[in-house]
């Protein structure tokens, strides 16, 4: 399905991202893995890299190859270590390194960013998604939460509202639009990976658990990386500016709760 691509993938050491640059392999890309630490599994190339500042960002796009066919922004923080943080690598980081990469990516091409069913109120937080969206660059991410009165909690459900919002938009920016480069969205349920006890400690056990009744059962790496793979993948040319639940069902039954229907 991919062979002869070169497909960059962030967070590529463990979970879901590890197992994307798998399933990428297996099906005939050649992956360059982006991440703090090298990942276990066979890759083309490694570059280790930082998303959580625009230097960092600048030192990943210099050892990136000069062509290649998609980007998966899988790399992100549970919220565990502070809303700032979360943020910054999250979305601004992850926006800088597609928007950095774009003149990289191969007409055609696709960013494949990895988001969550925590960022399902986007919608009714709009205006503030808006406003933190429409901020160039990557700012003084502190800053930018204070002046919106966020709070410390609100630090991983934020980054993918903003993520989320940021994929239609990226969809049609010249960037990407004029070179055919597609932009979408994959937003997983909870999932058996080294975070999700993390989650567990920003959620709490109840939300959580709840979510796993939701959808029958807690997903794993597996359940999420052939999406991801698929999406770069020319079987998904006409698929943009979306994002795709692969959540078990459950996004259906929040809409179910919220919409009562």
């Amino acid at each position: 399905m991919l062979f002869g691509k070169t497909i960059v993938v962030t967070g590529a050491a463990s979970g879901i991202g590890a197992r994307t640059a798998e399933v990428c392999a297996q099906n005939g890309a050649e992956v360059i893995a982006v991440d703090l630490r090298a990942p276990k599994v066979g890759v083309a190339g490694f570059v280790e890299g930082d998303l959580s500042s625009q230097a960092g960002i600048d030192a990943i796009v210099r050892q990136l190859p000069r062509r290649f066919d998609a980007l998966c922004n899988v790399a992100g923080l549970s919220g565990a270590p502070g809303a700032a943080p979360t943020v910054a690598v999250n979305f601004y980081g992850l926006r800088a390194l597609s928007e950095a990469a774009a003149p990289l990516i191969c007409e055609a091409g696709a960013v494949v960013n990895v988001a969550s069913i925590a960022g399902y109120g986007w919608r009714a937080n709009l205006n503030r998604a808006k406003s933190m969206v429409a901020v160039a660059g990557f700012p003084d991410v502190a800053a930018v939460l204070k002046e919106h009165s966020v709070a410390e909690a609100e630090g991983y459900p934020l980054s993918k509202e903003l993520l989320l919002l940021w994929t239609q938009l990226a969809a049609h920016q010249p960037a990407f639009k004029a070179r055919g480069i597609r932009v979408v969205s994959v937003s997983p349920g909870p999932v058996e990976t080294p975070i999700l006890g993390q989650f567990r400690q920003v959620f709490g056990d109840a939300r959580v658990d709840s979510d796993i009744a939701a959808a029958g059962r807690a997903g794993n790496p597996s359940d999420v990386a052939p999406v991801v793979a698929f999406l770069c993948s020319d079987g998904a040319r006409w698929i943009n500016g979306t994002n795709i639940a692969a959540d078990g069902g459950l996004e259906a039954a929040v809409n179910a709760q919220v919409l009562g229907f």
